[in-house]
């Protein structure tokens, strides 16, 4: 028990695009067993980032991308975390209303503190407080936390709405902003629980 706080609290993470680790599946297990805090450095929140912008840029949806770069922490397989993400892309079926990565933080928000009783209403109020906190933040970094305004900031031309997934060509990445919304989305929430364990760590002292 003692090894595995250790090692999960002061490891250097390896990841891997597509798998989870040793160090990972380890790390999961004992947060999941022990309740061991989740220690987020400024390395691991760079980490996760990259590997949401990776995700996009392998054409998973921008959704997906984030939800799957955090996946892990929760023991939610990948496969599975991509599965359920899938349909919010491109403003939820690409209709062009919340953007996707917006909606990447809302269900990472729900797996990190979202209740699980229904008559829990202080726990309802405390995830929609974080998601209203989260959301707002995103909002001023990106103009809007709808897609179609967001595609139609800044020159971009505004995507008609089509359930037909756009070809991903290199102009497409020249030509939308998404992949930074994936990282503006991925960074909020890894900044987010960077903070949480900040606060448990001044609790505890």
């Amino acid at each position: 028990m003692l090894f595995v706080f250790y090692y999960c609290i002061h490891r250097k993470k390896e990841i891997v695009h597509g798998k989870w680790t040793f160090s990972q599946k380890l790390c999961t297990f004992a947060r999941k067993t022990y309740k061991i805090p989740l220690a987020m450095t400024n390395e691991e929140i760079d980490e996760r980032v990259a590997r949401a912008v990776d995700y996009f840029m392998q054409g998973y949806g921008c959704c997906q991308s984030v939800v799957a770069a955090f996946s892990d922490l929760y023991g939610l397989d990948e496969t599975m975390a991509k599965r359920i993400a899938a349909g919010f892309g491109g403003g939820v079926g690409r209709m062009r209303m919340m953007c996707g990565a917006v909606s990447g933080i809302v269900m990472l928000v729900g797996l990190d503190c979202g209740q699980t009783e229904g008559s829990d209403r202080e726990g309802k109020s405390a995830c929609y407080k974080v998601v209203q906190e989260l959301l707002e933040k995103s909002r001023q970094e990106n103009g809007s936390l709808i897609c179609a305004e967001i595609l139609g900031i800044k020159g971009y031309e505004k995507a008609q709405s089509s359930y037909v997934a756009s070809a991903r060509t290199a102009e497409y990445y020249k030509t939308r902003p998404c992949a930074a919304k994936v990282e503006s989305a991925a960074r909020i929430f890894a900044e987010y629980l960077k903070g949480k364990q900040k606060n448990n760590e001044i609790g505890r002292s």
